[in-house]
């Protein structure tokens, strides 16, 4: 007698499939992932040489404006006058401008002079003079117009820049200390690295269509300037218990709506190992990653399910073919502000000269003037950093007076306040179609009103200026970040605003910034809000604790 075969379960349904490649799922499961699927980006190149720049911005496929642009630092503006809030309510093709913001990316930070002036010229030509410093060592331009793009490739590659893949669902800038080679202090000098990763992978079609941005960090910084605890995959220089100088790997870290910070595998990598675990992480990235929810599409999110364990388990057998030895930690930061302002020695015997650009707002004839200034003092290298500045390296000890007093005339300060050297901004309503609110100039007055108003304050402290919950500027690690989002004031109005995080921190005690209930500011009181918890820490710190600190124990009513 056979036993009768037991009904279904209707309520059981298979596990939803994360849209994982090496899982088999290779359908696309939304918009982008088809768009990528029908097309790669690297391919909307020779569609914008050979008919977009010739037939105008209406001749634009909406799938390339909108989608395969990105892969070549193309993204449409914000049309101007449209309201924050008008930003998540409109359709695409009405927020979109008929201009361009265009990423340059300039990976480890380097430039020469003949790449600032090409940057610069092109700035002036094309670009109405724009010029921002990103916080991911890029600047940008704005107002571009589509038919001045094949040149501006033309000038940019003259001189061996680009934009490919400055945008996108790609392996994006790769940041590295600007003072690598130069430090008399750093660990390992990762210049080199950099370059290599740039070479064996960037432009590549096989790493092409990942499932998000994918952002890289490669630094022996002593200061840990490249703010790896926060990048997709990041090598720290660290030395062994045999005093081999290597790297430590990190994966996972990202910030936007659901910050996560980086988790270390433990391993450690020589040099020559470097490029291939690059090629192994961004691998599992491409073919582990999810992409069937956007939202969750970060290699974070992976690793946060995985563990770290599993991930390396995988990058090994999977990846490499072979296992890593068991690594250090990264030392802690050096003292003082991860940054590089100010005058400080070469292991050369030279200096490097480090600036601050209010908020990395800069224009193409501000741009010429440093590397005229840069030149006349006989240096050819000028680096941008991860927290919108500028270093002028190689400059010889006699030269050192005469070049910081030009900079300071040019209001390019070498010795800033505490307020212009850690206030940073991200592009903002002005621009952005994502933002809700302004950025830029609020963040520049800000700064001038703190150096009024607290001409003595001193302590390290960053303020992020954000104008969406993106976190562009990252405003989860800031000791007072803003999240620009639209408040009721006094008069019952509805006017731009910020949530406030405080306290955020990263390095010996990492955290991210604590919210307090309903606390908000209108962009009108946010000097008179600042102004008010800088002078309740000046008060109540102790010797020696800094502003995260004091956060963490203060009473609400202080912060507020």
């Amino acid at each position: 007698m056979t036993t009768p075969a037991k009904p279904a379960n209707r309520h059981h349904k298979r596990p939803r499939g994360e849209g994982q490649w090496a899982l088999g799922y290779r359908e696309p499961l939304n918009k982008n992932e088809e768009n990528k699927k029908n097309d790669d980006g690297l391919n909307v190149r020779q569609r914008i040489i050979d008919v977009y720049s010739k037939q105008g911005f209406d001749s634009i496929d909406p799938a390339d404006l909108r989608g395969r642009m990105r892969w070549y630092g193309l993204y449409t503006q914000r049309k101007p006058g449209i309201d924050g809030g008008k930003t998540a309510v409109l359709e695409p093709e009405e927020l979109d401008d008929r201009y361009f913001m265009l990423r340059v990316r300039i990976d480890g930070g380097r430039l020469d002079l003949a790449q600032l002036r090409v940057i610069a010229d092109i700035s002036n030509l094309y670009g109405r003079g724009t010029a921002d410093v990103t916080d991911r060592q890029n600047i940008q331009l704005h107002w571009i117009e589509i038919e001045a793009v094949p040149d501006i490739w033309e000038r940019l590659e003259s001189v061996g820049l680009s934009t490919t893949e400055a945008c996108g669902d790609t392996p994006r800038v790769i940041m590295g200390c600007p003072l690598a080679g130069i430090d008399t202090d750093e660990v390992i000098d990762g210049s080199a690295l950099v370059q290599e990763i740039h070479d064996t992978y960037i432009g590549d079609p096989a790493f092409s269509n990942l499932p998000r941005k994918f952002k890289s960090a490669v630094s022996g910084c002593p200061a840990h300037c490249t703010v790896h605890e926060i990048n997709d995959v990041a090598f720290v220089g660290v030395v062994n218990d045999s005093g081999e100088r290597g790297f430590d790997l990190w994966v996972g870290g990202g910030l936007s709506t659901n910050p996560m910070l980086g988790k270390r595998l433990g391993v450690f990598l020589t040099p020559e190992q470097v490029s291939p675990a690059y090629g192994g992480v961004i691998g599992i990235f491409r073919d582990y990653g999810y992409r069937r929810l956007r939202h969750r599409a970060r290699i974070k999110f992976l690793i946060n399910d995985w563990g770290a364990e599993k991930f390396r388990d995988v990058l090994e057998k999977e990846y490499l073919g072979y296992a890593l030895p068991d690594g250090p930690a990264p030392e802690p930061p050096r003292g003082g502000r991860r940054d590089h302002v100010g005058v400080f020695p070469q292991k050369d015997g030279n200096f490097y000269v480090g600036f601050a650009p209010k908020v990395g707002r800069l224009d193409g004839d501000r741009l010429h003037l440093i590397a005229d200034i840069a030149e006349r003092h006989g240096s050819d290298r000028v680096h941008t950093t991860v927290e919108q500045k500028m270093v002028i390296l190689d400059v010889a000890p006699d030269r050192v007076e005469s070049l910081v007093a030009e900079l300071e005339a040019a209001d390019l300060q070498v010795n800033p306040s505490t307020f212009r050297r850690q206030t940073m901004a991200c592009t903002g309503i002005e621009f952005c179609k994502l933002a809700i609110v302004e950025t830029k100039a609020l963040a520049s007055n800000l700064i001038d009103e703190l150096e009024q108003r607290l001409p003595d304050f001193s302590s390290p402290l960053t303020i992020n200026v954000n104008g969406c919950p993106n976190s562009c500027a990252r405003i989860q690690v800031a000791d007072i970040g803003l999240k620009g989002q639209l408040v009721v004031n006094d008069r019952g109005e509805q006017v731009e605003g910020f949530q406030v995080h405080l306290g955020g921190s990263l390095g010996v005690n990492p955290g991210f910034g604590r919210k307090v209930r309903g606390l908000k500011t209108t962009s009108e009181d946010l000097p008179d809000y600042v102004e008010r918890v800088l002078r309740n820490f000046e008060k109540q710190k102790d010797d020696g604790e800094s502003f995260s600190e004091w956060v963490q124990r203060a009473d609400d009513a202080d912060l507020t």
